[in-house]
C-alpha cells in the first residue's frame, strides 16, 4: 500500500512513517522540506499522486484565530488534491474532547478541520488522542517562573507519541472508519498532578501551585476525557518518564 504522510518530517509523522515502513508499506513523508506546501498548494498534486492513503499530521504555527484559517485552507487544497489523484482513504489526527471547548480557538480550528473532512468526498478517517507526553515540559513552562509552576486541576490522560503513531499507522492501514477512534493513555491525573510528578522525576524543586486560571488548558471546563469505548495505549506516564 502507498502512504503519502503529509508532516511526515515531525514528531508524530516520523514515526508513522517508520512504523508503515516496517509492516512492509510504501510510506513516503512530505513536508516543507521536501517542497510541499498545503498553504499555496504547491508540490501537493505530487505528493498524493498514485497514493492509496493520505494521512494529514499538519499543525497549525499559532493556536489562535489565525489557526481556523489555517485548517480551512489546508484541508481545502489537501482533499481537491487527493480526490484528484484517486486517494480512497484520508486520515487525519485530531483532539479528544476537541468538540466540548468552543472557548479555544485551537480547538475550534480542529473541529472545522473534521468537518471540512466529514464534508469531503473521500472516505475518511479521524483519530483523536489525549495529551501527548512528549508536551507535557511545553505545558509546564506556560505559566512558570523560578519558583513556581502554576497549573490548573484539569484531568488529563497522557498518551506517548510512540502509541499515537502506532494508532495512526494501523488506521491508516484499516478500512475508512467513516468516524472517529479515541486513543488515550492508560491513566487519568489532573495537570497540577502531572506537574508534581514530572519535576519530581526531573529533581526540580519548584513548587506546583493549583490554580484554575493557569494557561490554555484554563479554560477546559467538564469532562473531555475519553469514553469507555476508547482505545487505551500501553505505556504509562512514570515509565515514559524513566
Amino acid at each position: 500500500m502507498k502512504i503519502a504522510v503529509i508532516g511526515g518530517t515531525g514528531l508524530i509523522g516520523s514515526q508513522v512513517v517508520k512504523n508503515l515502513t516496517a509492516a512492509g508499506h510504501e510510506a513516503v513523508p512530505h513536508s516543507k522540506s521536501t517542497g510541499v506546501d498545503i498553504i499555496s498548494g504547491r508540490g501537493l498534486d505530487e505528493a498524493v499522486a498514485g497514493a492509496d492513503v493520505v494521512v494529514n499530521l499538519t499543525n497549525s504555527p499559532t493556536f489562535d484565530e489565525a489557526s481556523l484559517a489555517f485548517f480551512r485552507t489546508s484541508m481545502d487544497n489537501l482533499l481537491a488534491a487527493s480526490h484528484k489523484g484517486g486517494v480512497g482513504h484520508f486520515v487525519v489526527l485530531s483532539i479528544v474532547g476537541v468538540d466540548k471547548v468552543p472557548e479555544l480557538a485551537y480547538y475550534r480550528a480542529k473541529v472545522l478541520q473534521e468537518k471540512v473532512l466529514e464534508a469531503g468526498p473521500i472516505a475518511y478517517s479521524i483519530v483523536r488522542a489525549t495529551q501527548f507526553m512528549d508536551f507535557m515540559d511545553a505545558v509546564l513552562s506556560w505559566t512558570a517562573d523560578a519558583d513556581t509552576v502554576r497549573l490548573p486541576a484539569t484531568p488529563v490522560q497522557p498518551i506517548a507519541s510512540k502509541d499515537v503513531a502506532a494508532a495512526v499507522a494501523e488506521v491508516a492501514t484499516g478500512a475508512a472508519l467513516n468516524g472517529i477512534r479515541d486513543i488515550a493513555g492508560p491513566e487519568v491525573f489532573t495537570l497540577d498532578e502531572v506537574g508534581r510528578i514530572t519535576l519530581a522525576h526531573k529533581g526540580d524543586n519548584r513548587t506546583v501551585v493549583t490554580d484554575p486560571t493557569a494557561g490554555m488548558f484554563a479554560l477546559v471546563k467538564g469532562d473531555v476525557l475519553t469514553d469507555r469505548n476508547a482505545h487505551l495505549a500501553p505505556t504509562r506516564y512514570a515509565d515514559w518518564l524513566s
